[in-house]
């Protein structure tokens, strides 16, 4: 069974202002995209570093071969997502950043503002997205195809998917 985290990081969420949109938007592209059974660990948190450093770790531990997180990525004091998985990955996959930051600008220039990165730690892949349902989409978009075979290289659970990308074997 495929172990997946989905994390939103939201001060106002978390305190139950407003419903997460996010986290639902993650879910149901996985759901559309993911052939094989996998079940998915949710937790909704506010801005927090330590917080967040504590959730990613624990995800890590629970043994989730993906974890996305969606809210905290741009320029606002309170935004430290990226900081915090900096403190958690062992190597920086500074290309999903970059593509995504690319692919965005096609539908907002204010896309140069967001600050999400992606890389790995033991087993566990994570992606930092931004916190708009909207942006969630087209950010998944643009990097799935390379998100299963990433999460092959680094030996967590086979991901099956139509919509992802795997060299042929020789």
């Amino acid at each position: 069974m495929v172990k997946i985290g989905i994390v939103t990081i939201s001060d106002r969420a978390s305190a139950g202002i407003y419903e997460d949109k996010s986290g639902k938007e993650i879910e149901k592209f996985l759901r559309e995209n993911i052939t094989n059974d996998f079940e998915i660990t949710y937790k909704l948190i506010p801005d927090e570093f330590e917080e967040i450093v504590k959730t990613l770790k624990d995800l890590v531990n629970q043994k989730c071969s993906l974890i996305i997180t969606t809210g905290g990525t741009g320029p606002a004091k309170r935004d430290v997502t990226p900081e915090a998985t900096r403190e958690v990955i062992e190597k920086e996959l500074p290309g999903f950043g970059e593509l995504m930051r690319m692919h965005s600008l096609k539908y907002v220039p204010t896309s140069i503002l967001a600050r999400g990165i992606a890389g790995v730690v033991k087993n566990s892949f994570i992606l930092n997205l931004p916190g708009s349902p909207k942006a969630i989409k087209e950010n998944l978009e643009a990097v799935w195809p390379a998100i299963p075979y990433a999460i092959d290289l680094i030996e967590g659970d086979y991901i099956e998917s139509p919509s992802s990308f795997r060299p042929k074997k020789k």
